[in-house]
């Protein structure tokens, strides 16, 4: 069996960050969402991956290189334009042969891993396998419709009106069935070629499309809240490690890691957080559910819940809560101008203002 991540997304959901990162890059827990699907992909016993990138390949390339820190033998798929996630089984016809593949998208964080959901495709062998989960509002996702009896007989890609509250989670197992589907595929009203249309495809050819129902934790991050809501999860699991320096004016309480090269000095960290290599905390507050990255500064401020991605620096600020702050930003205060906000901001940016 093969992989096939699917990593060639523009990630229109968390402008301004991936106008200059790669979504998949985004870190929680200080390591990029992609690299815990590759952990997954390898722990269940897969060496054969192809990895679909797009505009932000070069960064990708960079980060996961030829795959073998992970375990992994890496192939690189280039996608011109993120045309549907069935396109990007189109352009892997000739890398995945007639492999079976599970199919993962490389922003989506399963919990519990994928071992399970890939012994039992390897055992009863349908034409394709799909996760399902509960959802508040299915018109953001593909639904699925099950029968009686538990079997899918239906799915549509972000209907107006689901017939259910079941989501496809992203990841999917396929048999060689399943690029017949895709060849016949037409672009759906949204312009891309839709891995729930191939699957349907096969329903109607009366092949066997099995689906299991997930208890355990799923996300896909592709926006800010989300992206929180996995980074404080993940660090729920962290162990206390100390491996920089605390200065003996400072506290610690709870889960809370400070790597190799970190100084805290006259501040107040409280787990579960993590304060990565290299980074400076100085007459501070961190706050549950943060993430600082490695070479960040943090001088008289205070944060909580938030993500701080490499080289960024907060000083002299008030409190910073709910945030995702990318690389080698700065945070300062502002200019005491009364009446007034100067602000520099990118596209489809969202901020909040008290008056």
């Amino acid at each position: 069996m093969k992989a096939l991540v699917l990593a060639g997304g523009s990630g229109t959901r968390l402008r301004p960050i991936t106008h200059t990162s790669a979504k998949q890059l985004v870190p929680v827990a200080n390591k990029p969402v992609l690299f815990y699907g590759l952990e997954a992909i390898a722990a269940a016993g897969i060496v054969e991956l192809g990895l679909v990138v797009g505009d932000t390949h070069a960064e990708i390339e960079a980060a996961v290189g030829d795959g073998s820190a992970f375990g992994l033998q890496v192939t690189y798929l280039r996608q011109e334009a993120p045309l549907g996630l069935a396109h990007g089984v189109l352009i892997a016809r000739d890398y995945l042969g007639d492999d079976d593949f599970v199919m993962y998208l490389g922003d989506n964080f399963v919990v519990g891993g994928i071992n399970d959901l890939v012994e039992r495709f390897a055992r009863e062998r349908p034409a394709a396998q799909i996760m399902l989960t509960r959802v508040g509002d299915p018109r953001q996702f593909g639904v699925a419709e099950l029968d009686a009896a538990g079997r899918v007989i239906g799915l549509e890609e972000k209907p107006e009106r689901p017939k259910s509250d079941l989501a496809l989670v992203g990841v999917y197992l396929f048999s060689p069935a399943v690029h017949a589907a895709v060849a016949e595929l037409k672009p759906s009203w949204r312009g891309e070629l839709e891995i729930t249309d191939a699957i349907q495809w096969l329903i109607e050819a009366g092949l066997r499309v099995e689906s299991s129902v997930i208890s355990g934790y799923w996300k896909d991050t592709g926006n800010v809240t989300d992206m929180l809501e996995v980074n404080r999860l993940v660090l729920e699991s962290v162990e206390p490690r100390v491996s920089g320096y605390v200065d003996a004016a400072s506290e610690l309480v709870g889960r809370v890691v400070v790597e190799r090269g970190a100084t805290v000095e006259r501040s107040r960290v409280v787990g579960p957080a993590i304060i990565g290599e290299r980074a400076r905390v100085r007459d501070s507050y961190v706050g549950p559910s943060t993430s600082l990255g490695a070479d960040c500064a943090l001088a008289d401020a205070e944060i909580e819940y938030s993500i701080v991605m490499p080289g960024a620096s907060i000083s002299g600020v008030g409190r910073v809560e709910s945030s995702l702050i990318g690389h080698d930003v700065e945070v300062t205060p502002a200019p005491n101008t009364p009446r007034a906000h100067r602000l520099v901001l990118g596209d489809h940016s969202k901020v909040q203002i008290s008056t």
